[in-house]
């Protein structure tokens, strides 16, 4: 059924730009952009299903998925661009000459320009952004304490090693109070990850380094990266939280599993309450780890002040930043969500194609204050 799919969109995108392009060598151009991407695509399904492929044939596949996404949408739009053309003629307006033959070369000759953007976008180390959390009644002590969050990495087909310590180097060099990983650092078992995931034993903060679970980490095999990762002295907290002590106060650091954990295994459901349980109430503020921004509501409700989340990507790269909304309450970036504060990580990494598009990859560092937030 995919592969059938998969068909009928690349010939509805060769039906509506080969006959506008130039002949011949448009044709042979555009037969041949599709026919390679048609194949490369293909071959990427069994780099998801986990099949050996080569590397090369890894990283072709990859970024062909990435080519063809921006393929179909710039082919979409310029439908519409047409259909609005034809609509202003039919209504007296005279569009302008050549339309169809100009945007057939345009729609190939964007999508490989945002591809390569997007690839160079992907690939660099993650910027640092810097994010000011106003938190209500924070104690003298805690004003300008730092936590660094990283999100997101997917080691794995294409992120390897170099990426992961560059990462690491990174998040070191800001010198941190905290360091926080909110899940899905993984996509692919230990056994074939292991060599590349080990710079993250080297990551260091004042009061330690933790993670919780996101939902690739249960497709890989959960129990055994939850043990590597404490293996490597990432403390991960599934439902639970630790006491932090910063110039003579505490605050509570908690982390839930991921929000889907319970459909892979049903004693990790995430549940922000059991996190909480025992905390001291006098402690502030409460800041709660969860991989997916939808477990906000739940996070709010059993009494936390932030909750620091990725897995949206902010989308990854256009269009898809429209369509995280269907699935969860927040894109990207510092929201407020009823009495608490919510963070989402556009990533630090990528998912599946290397391409970065109106949503840069980032190292967070987020910096406590007891300023009033501005209205």
């Amino acid at each position: 059924m995919g592969l059938l799919l998969l068909a009928a969109l690349h010939l509805y995108i060769g039906v509506r730009l080969v006959p506008a392009l130039p002949m011949p060598v448009g044709l042979v151009v555009a037969a041949g952009l599709l026919g390679l991407c048609a194949l490369l695509v293909s071959t990427t399904a069994s780099v998801f299903g986990r099949r050996s492929a080569s590397a090369l044939l890894t990283w072709a596949g990859l970024i062909a998925v990435g080519f063809f996404s921006s393929l179909l949408v710039l082919t979409v739009l310029r439908d519409v661009l047409l259909l609005a053309a034809a609509a202003a003629r039919a209504g007296g307006w005279q569009a302008p000459g050549g339309l169809p033959e100009a945007t057939a070369l345009a729609v190939p000759a964007l999508a490989t320009v945002a591809s390569l953007v997007g690839f160079v976008n992907a690939r660099r180390r993650p910027a640092v952004r810097q994010v000011d959390v106003p938190i209500a009644g924070l104690p003298p002590a805690l004003e300008g304490f730092s936590i660094v969050q990283i999100s997101d990495l997917h080691v794995g087909p294409t992120i390897r090693r170099g990426f992961v310590q560059g990462v690491v180097d990174a998040v070191n060099s800001l010198a941190p109070d905290v360091t926080v990983v909110t899940g899905d650092v993984v996509d692919g078992r230990v056994a074939g990850l292991q060599a590349h995931t080990e710079p993250l034993g080297q990551l260091r903060a004042r009061h330690g380094v933790f993670a919780v679970t996101g939902n690739h980490e249960y497709y890989s095999g959960a129990t055994e990266w939850i043990a590597e990762f404490r293996r490597l002295g990432i403390a991960t907290l599934m439902n639970e939280h630790v006491l932090i002590e910063h110039g003579g106060v505490r605050f509570v650091l908690a982390g839930v599993a991921d929000y889907s954990a319970h459909h892979f295994d049903p004693a990790h459901r995430s549940d922000p309450q059991q996190a909480l349980r025992g905390a001291p109430a006098d402690a502030l503020p409460k800041v709660l780890l969860a991989h997916q921004p939808r477990s906000a509501q739940a996070a709010a409700e059993a009494g936390f002040d932030l909750q620091l989340s990725g897995h949206t990507h902010g989308g990854q790269f256009l269009p898809w930043n429209l369509f995280v909304p269907l699935q969860q309450p927040y894109t990207a970036g510092l929201h407020r969500h009823g009495r608490m504060w919510i963070y989402i990580s556009r990533g630090t990494g990528y998912w599946g194609p290397p391409k970065r598009l109106g949503a840069p990859s980032e190292i967070t560092r987020l910096r406590l204050t007891a300023r009033t937030a501005p209205q």
